[in-house]
């Protein structure tokens, strides 16, 4: 069947087959959507975002390959893809990470069918949606990022704490459970950030910001 194109188009991004086809229904029943194509992880999914150029993209967060922070951050970069984050974990940390990287809303898994429209329908309008039970939260947590104490992100302290320790790029990955393209990456924005070019500079760094003890 050929898509309509008055709908809005969405492309689903979850390593789990059941819930891609729990929301592919659930979308299927809502006036002025369709999805148009599903993804297994961050890779698969930035391949997706530019051939189907869709107008919001429903995003997990821990996926295999390319977690979906990072992917999030590489298709708002390169395509300004509408990004709607569908995650169980609701912790502030995952919420303003998403944020950070460019996502437009924050939805958990736990969420009605008629937050998930509300959600959908926010984003594609280039507004801001966060679950009303994590909401109060992140605003509290994103007034306390905007003080200049410290210029990382809390899992970029938390990964210059790693290697501080002594931890290799993979016990790091493990450790946090993302990717390690993404502990690449954040290592690379810390040193930038940092303006400083090498790990025994970070060490220093973390002792001397107390990230770490002697």
């Amino acid at each position: 069947m050929a898509a309509d194109p008055k709908n809005r188009r969405v492309l689903l991004v979850d390593d789990h087959v059941l819930v891609r086809a729990g929301l592919a229904a659930l979308i299927g029943r809502l006036d002025g959507w369709e999805v148009v194509g599903e993804a297994g992880d961050g890779e698969a999914a930035l391949v997706l975002a530019e051939a189907l150029v869709p107008d919001v993209v429903i995003m997990d967060v821990s996926m295999p390959v390319l977690d979906g922070i990072e992917a999030t951050r590489r298709m708002v970069k390169q395509y300004g893809t509408a990004v709607l984050i569908l995650s169980m974990h609701a912790s502030k940390e995952h919420v303003c990470e998403a944020l950070r990287a460019g996502a437009r809303g924050y939805l958990v898994k736990t969420s009605t069918g008629l937050e998930l429209e509300l959600a959908l329908t926010a984003v594609a309008r280039g507004e801001v949606w966060l679950s009303p039970t994590i909401a109060n939260a992140v605003v509290d947590d994103l007034r306390s990022v905007s003080s200049p104490a410290s210029p990382l992100t809390p899992r970029q302290l938390d990964v210059l704490r790693k290697i501080a320790e002594g931890k290799s790029t993979r016990e790091v990955a493990h450790l946090l459970g993302v990717s390690v393209k993404t502990v690449e990456t954040d290592r690379a924005q810390i040193m930038e950030r940092l303006d400083i070019h090498n790990v025994a500079g970070l060490v220093r760094y973390a002792l001397a910001t107390k990230l770490v003890e002697r």
